[in-house]
């Protein structure tokens, strides 16, 4: 379990940043890293109290990372 939570915010961390760097996001790379942190932190648990979810934990935290970083910043900028 331990490892698995490491690998999620490892694979988070790599996501908001690669995202930044692409153009993906314009917020800046520690707030993506950290919307991704704690997107996949909330899919993982989740994932871990219901038990749905893709089959692989890095699936789960790619796919969970990718959405928040939807959510979150189109959510703020809409009240501007």
């Amino acid at each position: 379990m331990f490892p698995v939570i490491i690998g999620t915010v490892v694979i988070a961390g790599i996501v908001g940043y690669a995202s930044e760097r692409t153009g993906f996001t314009r917020n800046g790379i520690l707030p993506s890293i950290i919307i991704c942190v704690g997107g996949a932190f909330l899919f993982y648990f989740v994932t871990l109290m219901f038990g749905f979810g893709f089959r692989s934990p890095g699936l789960n935290a790619i796919v969970a990372s990718i959405g928040a970083l939807l959510i979150v910043p189109t959510h703020w900028r809409g009240r501007r």
